[in-house]
């Protein structure tokens, strides 16, 4: 089934994008929240013209949303989040947080226009921000230990309770071949 978008849907297409949809979203979903309307040809002609007139102010709406992706291009995301011995993180890093960081960093953008693979270890990751459907920018994210001094201080430990066991046993060893060399060994002697 063809819908007429009236919004943009980030995974499926932008406002007055024509996408073929299955009839259920279209019907069930899409048309009755208002999303979109269905494809017919009178729809598509009034579409044209309204896109025919229009076009100064799509070609302002995609200028603004260049000069937000601007302010955007040197940024990158430092987020911690609490991580495991193991490196796992403890729930996930996605486009909500990276939403929370912008806004820290004084740049208003919707966490709706924002894709991001949910990081659930510690690394680099790269967040898409969709301004326009011509206009997507890239944010490097990178996902810290929030509890890295915890995570060295235990890691420091099991290297020290390691290096003690090892020296134990080594004294152990040490022990026994003493034990071994102070053992005269009597042998009877024989009468011929």
């Amino acid at each position: 089934m063809e819908i007429i978008l009236k919004e943009d849907i980030i995974g499926l297409g932008y406002k007055n994008d024509i996408v073929n949809v299955k009839s259920g979203y279209g019907r069930n979903y899409l048309i009755p929240q208002g999303k979109g309307v269905i494809a017919s040809p009178m729809a598509k002609k009034i579409l044209a013209e309204n896109l025919k007139q229009q076009a100064h102010k799509l070609a302002a709406i995609k200028a603004e949303a260049e000069k937000k992706a601007e302010t955007l291009k040197d940024v990158t995301l430092e987020i911690a989040a609490k991580v495991s011995t193991t490196g796992q993180l403890y729930g996930s890093v996605g486009a909500n947080q990276v939403a929370e960081e912008l806004q820290k960093l004084g740049k208003e953008v919707d966490r709706k226009l924002i894709t991001m693979k949910e990081a659930k270890t510690v690394g680099d990751f790269v967040a898409l921000v969709h301004f326009h459907k011509e206009v997507t920018v890239e944010v490097p994210v990178k996902v810290v230990a929030e509890n890295a001094a915890e995570l060295k201080a235990a890691a420091d430990a099991a290297k020290a309770e390691a290096a003690a066991a090892a020296a134990k046993a080594e004294a152990a060893k040490a022990e026994i071949a003493e034990d071994e060399a102070d053992v005269d060994v009597e042998v009877p002697a024989t009468e011929d």
